[in-house]
């Protein structure tokens, strides 16, 4: 009996004694951003809070990325070490630069600000002994310089930096903890931003502008530069221009890199960036929104838009070695993870593979430019309005099964297959289609007279349109998958974001979407710029997939673009063809449920004619004023239009008679004849 009852107790004990472990392991913990904050801005290292807490330093950082968790006993010492040191944040001060001279009120309501009209900006911090600590925070910092470089965050806080020389504010920078969170599963924290405004970087003693004015970059052999060697800091092989990145080698499995822009030397105002002149606090919070809603920016809006791609489907993800049971990268399913080389008809002309290619050998996948005369009855109408498509290549991405790693696989006379990407030899000259409407498988909209080159996506409309499809010859690719999905969805959530932030917004009914767009103009022209610079985005980063050379002079010769994974010709090819046979679909519905066809298209851009000076002529009214499913309807939404422009039927058809798309100037041209 007693021997039961000592098991019992020994049961029991056991079973505590993993009750107790259990608990121990939920004790809570700060945000991993947060653990990070907190241990630099106490000054401290990670090897100093390894060496207190016993464990290798690569586990702090694992901790404070959040890739790995801590367990007893450590969890219990860390926890107790991060609440003291945010209990010792309390008591800290700190000083704030004093203020600049105030502006006069008229100077300052003709500034773009991002604030509200019914908030007002944060007045300037003056110096004051009871003032908080300000921690850095974010993913960047814009650096201007009045008596002293200050650095301001997204969240509108200031605050002063001792450094005086680029090491100084670079080293600040590292540890300083601002970061971006990763953006999928396998991707890396985003580097830090730092924009210098041109009175930091004067401060800085970098040049006011780029003696080189063709490669835009500093020499090799400015002070500045051997500077940043002397202090261990490297430069990829861009060099040192408008958008460089510094780098320090990585220690202990850790990252230590930088990204700068220099608006001196045109970053943020030119290549798809066009800000306003913006307070740096403003700037900051307007960058703050773009890193948000998309990226840290990177460069240009192209780049970013490529780097948003791969940073979503990162090409690399932890894999275990079987040979040595190590974790090591490895290829991520569904991205795009080795560069490939195109098809033969895929490749742009100044490609190696277009070397004795015949014209008519090349796919020819493009947007449309059409337009035609109008027949008797729609010359009697009084107006042509012009509908523009949001962000119809933008839209077409969206789950479109693309060719990810595998090289393209030539077939002979194979059987179409809509499931499988790839370019198919193919005639469609037999096709009879409405002469109303362009045709959908060339990019002047006349019909075809020959075969051709045609993605998956057309041919698949072809068999959708009953017509005969059997290629000859096809260049296929058997490993695909939706991989610009997870890129649609974030930068279309942006658009629709901002969108809103300027008054216009989702599921309204047409008549009042089209009122909200007329007063977009006279909106903010800070979070205008935003707007601008998140379509820019998406514009750039499909261009970016068909990037053609730069400095390369002689025919045929590589270009660095091409050694990319992201250099895909045929992805833009099959988006392009999307967006055309897309609007194609929108076109002939409108007529079969209207009766109105389109007069002239260019792009995403269609013109119809039109009763009345107004959109709502011309596009159905639907149930409850939305619009009709199918059609083209006027709302925010990717894929649905807005109002480009309006003109009479005269003036289309003078622009006709001078062999002009009636398309290309509707939404500029002033005259109204």
């Amino acid at each position: 009996m007693r021997e039961e009852q000592a098991n019992e107790s020994e049961l029991y004990a056991r079973v505590d004694g993993l009750l107790a472990s259990l608990c121990a392991q939920q004790i809570p913990l700060p945000p991993p951003r947060e653990r990070t904050r907190l241990r630099t801005a106490a000054g401290l290292s990670t090897e100093q809070v390894a060496d207190v807490l016993s464990c290798p330093a690569q586990d702090i950082a694992a901790w404070e990325a959040g890739t790995r968790e801590p367990r007893m006993p450590h969890r219990a010492a860390y926890a107790r070490l991060l609440d003291g040191l945010k209990a010792l944040e309390q008591p800290l001060q700190t000083k704030v630069p004093a203020p600049r001279e105030p502006t006069a009120p008229a100077t300052r309501t003709e500034q773009p600000t991002l604030f509200p009209a019914d908030e007002a900006p944060p007045s300037p911090r003056r110096p004051a002994p009871s003032q908080p600590l300000v921690i850095p925070t974010g993913p960047l910092t814009v650096i201007d310089h009045t008596d002293t470089l200050v650095a301001h965050f997204t969240d509108g806080s200031q605050l002063p930096l001792a450094a005086d020389d680029l090491p100084g504010v670079l080293q600040w920078a590292l540890d300083s903890g601002l970061r971006r969170d990763k953006l999928s599963p396998y991707d890396q924290d985003g580097d830090p931003l730092i924009v210098l405004t041109p009175a930091a970087s004067t401060a800085l003693h970098l040049p006011a502008e780029l003696g080189d004015r063709a490669t835009l970059r500093l020499p090799a052999d400015h002070p500045v530069l051997a500077h940043l060697r002397q202090a261990g800091f490297h430069l990829t092989r861009r060099g040192f221009g408008p958008w460089p990145r510094v780098y320090r080698p990585v220690v202990n499995k850790k990252r230590a890199s930088l990204q700068l822009a220099i608006q001196a030397w045109g970053a943020l105002c030119q290549d798809g960036w066009n800000l306003p002149p913006l307070a740096p606090t403003d700037l900051a919070r307007l960058l703050g929104l773009y890193t948000e809603r998309l990226l840290t920016p990177r460069g240009s809006t192209a780049v970013c838009g490529q780097e948003l791609m791969t940073a979503l489907r990162p090409p690399t993800k932890p894999g275990r070695d079987p040979a040595s049971n190590r974790w090591v990268p490895t290829p991520h399913r569904g991205a795009l993870h080795q560069a490939m080389e195109p098809a033969p008809p895929e490749a742009p002309d100044a490609h190696p593979l277009a070397r004795g290619r015949r014209p008519e050998d090349a796919m020819e996948e493009e947007a449309w430019d059409w337009s035609r005369a109008p027949d008797k009855h729609e010359s009697a109408l009084a107006h042509v309005v012009g509908l523009d498509i949001n962000l119809a290549f933008l839209s077409a991405a969206s789950s479109l099964s693309v060719g990810l790693n595998a090289p393209p696989r030539h077939v002979t006379a194979p059987a179409f297959d809509k499931t499988i990407p790839g370019a198919w030899y193919c005639d469609l000259s037999h096709a009879a289609l409405d002469p109303r409407l362009p045709s959908p498988f060339t990019a002047t909209g006349q019909a075809p007279t020959k075969p051709a080159w045609y993605t998956t996506v057309t041919l698949a409309y072809a068999q959708e349109l009953n017509l005969d499809v059997r290629p000859t010859e096809a260049y296929l690719r058997d490993d695909h998958g939706p991989y610009l999905t997870p890129w649609y969805e974030r930068l279309r959530d942006a658009y629709l974001a901002t969108m809103a932030g300027l008054g216009v917004h989702e599921k309204i009914p047409q008549a009042q979407y089209l009122a909200a767009m007329e007063k977009l103009p006279t909106a903010d022209p800070a979070q205008l710029a935003l707007l601008a610079a998140i379509k820019a985005t998406a514009k750039g980063g499909l261009g970016k997939l068909r990037e053609g050379p730069r400095h390369v002079t002689t025919p045929y010769t590589r270009w660095p673009a091409l050694d990319k994974p992201t250099w895909r010709p045929d992805i833009r090819a099959a988006v392009v063809a999307k967006a055309r046979v897309n609007l194609h679909r929108k076109l002939r519905k409108m007529g079969e449920h209207s009766g109105r066809y389109p007069l002239a298209v260019l792009s995403d851009c269609v013109l119809y004619p039109a009763h009345t000076p107004s959109a709502l002529d011309v596009v159905p009214a639907g149930p409850d004023q939305l619009g009709t499913q199918g059609l083209i309807r006027l709302a925010v939404n990717p894929g649905c239009a807005k109002q480009e422009g309006v003109q009479s039927m005269v003036w289309y058809q003078h622009q006709l008679t001078q062999g002009l798309n009636p398309a290309r100037y509707i939404k500029n041209d002033a005259s109204n004849t």
